[in-house]
């Protein structure tokens, strides 16, 4: 079984889909892990009407992705672990479809995505099938990602979701707390992989839909979304500026 990580803030109905199409798309009983980073009152009661499938850690302020995930993990009981972002949606019999990828130990898999508008990812499907959690219709894109799942897996992993082996992660330290928006903190994790041997891949069996904007917080309120992806770049260039200067081909996207 898979060990699914939910970070959650304040996009209820994200969140109502992204919990029905895991539960409903899944051939197993899975662990699914929804974290409420902050604002639990307004995302209780979607929580409520999946209770029974869910389990629920609350951050009672907002603390940020990394460390809704890094919590998420640490509480997670499975071997491997499936990090999702809230405005995700899950295709279906997406449980036995990772496993078919057997052992994760060494390796991070980031299965791929449809979006509804075009991106920097050039791998994505790019299909708009809706932009609205309330009026999505999830059959039709269990159809549409049925129809262009390829067996193939390249060495282009290094989005979101993630699917690894959870002692991997916590090897690493998991994602790094002091991207206080999530921006970058990606980007930072997958090239901590990379630094200690772990093999990158894409994973075009199955695809994920994300509705790409859903997924804000406070501070990106009080901040344009550009002063906040500045300030996650001037981080990870203080971090890791020696670094890419010399290693250009990193097998990452730069920042």
């Amino acid at each position: 079984m898979i060990s699914v990580i939910i970070p959650t803030y304040k996009s209820p109905e994200a969140l109502d889909l992204c919990l029905r199409s895991a539960i409903e798309g899944q051939e197993k009983e899975n662990e699914l892990i929804a974290i409420t980073d902050g604002y639990y009152n307004l995302n209780k009661y979607i929580l409520d009407k999946y209770e029974d499938h869910i389990s629920i850690l609350d951050l009672e302020q907002n603390q940020g992705l990394s460390t809704a995930t890094n919590l998420g993990v640490y509480n997670a009981t499975n071997d491997n672990i499936l990090i999702v972002n809230d405005d995700n949606v899950f295709p279906d019999k997406w449980d036995t479809r990772l496993e078919e990828l057997g052992e994760m130990k060494g390796k991070v898999c980031a299965p791929n995505q449809i979006e509804p508008q075009s991106s920097m990812f050039k791998q994505f499907v790019i299909q708009d099938l809706g932009r609205d959690p309330k009026t999505f219709d999830l059959e039709r894109y269990w159809e549409y990602e049925q129809e262009v799942a390829k067996s193939l897996v390249d060495d282009s992993g290094s989005t979101l979701p993630i699917y690894m082996n959870r002692l991997d992660f916590l090897t690493i330290g998991g994602w790094d707390d002091k991207y206080e928006l999530g921006m970058v903190a990606d980007w930072d994790f997958f090239l901590k992989c990379n630094l200690a041997g772990y093999k990158l891949i894409r994973d075009y069996n199955l695809s994920f839909y994300h509705f790409v904007s859903l997924t804000v917080n406070d501070k990106e309120k009080e901040l344009s979304r550009q002063e906040s992806e500045q300030r996650g770049h001037h981080y990870a260039k203080y971090k890791w500026g020696s670094f890419i200067q010399h290693n250009p081909n990193n097998n990452l996207k730069t920042i």
